[in-house]
């Protein structure tokens, strides 16, 4: 039994900027804050690329609104995603995950972004492993984590 409280006070020690688990942590949740709000703000301006040309036309041609108007939503949606992992990496990781399945799906009905969904997936994967790292040191604190143990 003392053997298993060294190794997990061990394990527990090491959560400051010296931890590599923690700066991957750090780095991840920094990326998924900044992105998805840059992106979703860009969604107004068109500045970066004009989005309306990556929606599929049969996911928006049913909807009453323009795809324009639908890119609003979008980055209405994007801004919000980036805010929770801000505030709540956990869930906030989550919410980018499903967020990205569906940019994926999205990307692979239109049928010649196949890069750019390829790429959607590595980043997928990234906010899959934010959420994993959540669950260590996301204390549900509103800015900053708390090594969970």
């Amino acid at each position: 039994m003392a053997t298993i409280e060294t190794h997990h006070k061990s394990e527990v020690r090491s959560h400051g900027s010296d931890d590599p688990a923690y700066q991957a942590f750090f780095v991840l949740r920094a990326a998924f804050v900044v992105a998805p709000i840059l992106f979703g703000l860009d969604k107004f301006t068109n500045l970066m690329t004009e989005w309306d040309r990556y929606l599929a036309p049969v996911l928006s041609d049913p909807l009453p609104f323009t795809p324009h108007q639908q890119m609003y939503v979008v980055g209405v949606i994007e801004v919000i995603a980036g805010l929770v992992v801000l505030l709540h990496p956990k869930l906030g990781a989550l919410v980018v995950t499903v967020w990205l399945a569906g940019i994926i799906l999205n990307l692979l009905l239109l049928g010649n972004y196949y890069d750019v969904a390829l790429r959607d997936f590595g980043l997928l994967l990234a906010a899959v492993a934010l959420q994993r790292l959540s669950t260590r040191f996301d204390a549900h604190a509103l800015l900053w984590p708390v090594h969970q143990g």
